[in-house]
């Protein structure tokens, strides 16, 4: 299926799939286990966000609810955020545009989530989030808020503390809610009312992470050139992974085996701490109208980019295929780079 009128098929179960609503956000009064291969960073147990104590609401306008169709993984959706907001008594400010949230249903009805998001504070300075959640259903998601705030910061107490989210996607509002609550003080049981996350034997886990590129792997046939334009860096400085700073895509150019354009949305997501990394998530819309997720990440000169398009569609074989990436050169209003088949 093409991802024209995707909008009103998301709105269709806006309710259900991509919602929790209030009654539905206490129906679960024990931990959420995540799946191993999912863990979330709380492999013994997500709490009921609603135990601990709010910190803050996040209200993020949608630029597009998407519909990417069943991939490797399961059937994916994307939501791209336009400006938001952050509104809390220790923390006000804005949310940055690109915001990419992915979501993705497996055939049992499990939900997993992927955010990335940038949050601006009042004093200027940027605060990092990359999330992971999780549901068996549509009725009790959570969200597990992962936050990279500037050291020795006003805001530093972000980067500790246990902190977990009920997500509110509305496809047809285009509208984006997220309910942080702080669950440090939240003692997790594993007894009644416990819910384990199952999941489907027959088909790969999405990946958390990166794949790294091995040492015999050599740049091969040329895949595609790529132009992507980006706005200016989103410094957070040191935090508790390292030196993090975050460049948006704000669009761009893909010629070559495929043709098309880059998405506004999404970020390299840099750590300058020797060695430096990248890891750049965004979205390709091809000429023909499919929707590719996109991830290039490494170490210069050991860039790997890797894929996630519709099993049943032209461009499936970005599935299982090895890519390689250049090294970002100087392009049109950002960057330039070229993907390449890896050849061993």
């Amino acid at each position: 299926m093409k991802n024209t009128g995707t909008i009103l098929l998301l709105a269709a179960s806006a309710v259900s799939a991509l919602g929790c609503s209030a009654a539905n956000a206490q129906a679960s009064q024990g931990a959420l286990v995540p799946h191993a291969t999912w863990d979330c960073g709380m492999p013994q147990g997500i709490p009921r966000p609603e135990a601990g104590r709010m910190v803050f609401e996040i209200e993020i306008p949608l630029a597009r609810a998407i519909d990417v169709g069943r991939t490797q993984y399961g059937t994916r959706r994307v939501a791209i955020g336009l400006d938001g907001s952050v509104k809390g008594p220790r923390f006000t400010g804005a949310v940055a545009p690109g915001t990419l949230d992915f979501d993705l249903t497996l055939a049992n009805g499990t939900i997993e989530i992927e955010q990335t998001l940038v949050l601006q504070a009042d004093d200027g300075s940027y605060v990092y989030a990359r999330n992971a959640g999780t549901g068996s259903n549509a009725d009790d998601v959570r969200i597990v808020m992962d936050f990279e705030a500037p050291n020795g910061g006003q805001h530093e107490w972000l980067n500790s503390g246990r902190y977990v989210a009920r997500r509110e996607l509305n496809a047809a509002a285009k509208t984006l809610r997220l309910r942080v609550y702080d669950v440090s003080n939240v003692t997790v049981n594993a007894g009644s009312g416990t819910v384990s996350i199952i999941k489907p034997a027959d088909i790969p886990s999405q990946p958390w992470n990166y794949r790294v590129k091995e040492a015999a792997e050599q740049q091969g046939a040329m895949l595609i050139a790529e132009n992507v334009t980006l706005a200016p860096s989103q410094r957070v400085g040191a935090s508790k992974r390292g030196d993090r700073n975050i460049i948006p895509i704000t669009g761009g150019t893909v010629s070559g085996r495929i043709s098309g354009k880059v998405l506004l949305g999404g970020a390299d997501y840099q750590i300058l701490t020797p060695p430096a990394t990248i890891d750049a998530h965004y979205l390709w819309e091809t000429a023909d109208g499919e929707i590719i997720v996109v991830r290039n990440g490494g170490t210069f000169g050991a860039l790997v980019p890797t894929f996630e398009a519709r099993v049943d569609g032209a461009y499936a074989y970005l599935n299982t295929g090895s890519y390689l990436s250049s090294n970002p050169g100087r392009g049109e209003g950002g960057v330039a780079l070229t993907f390449y088949e890896s050849a061993r």
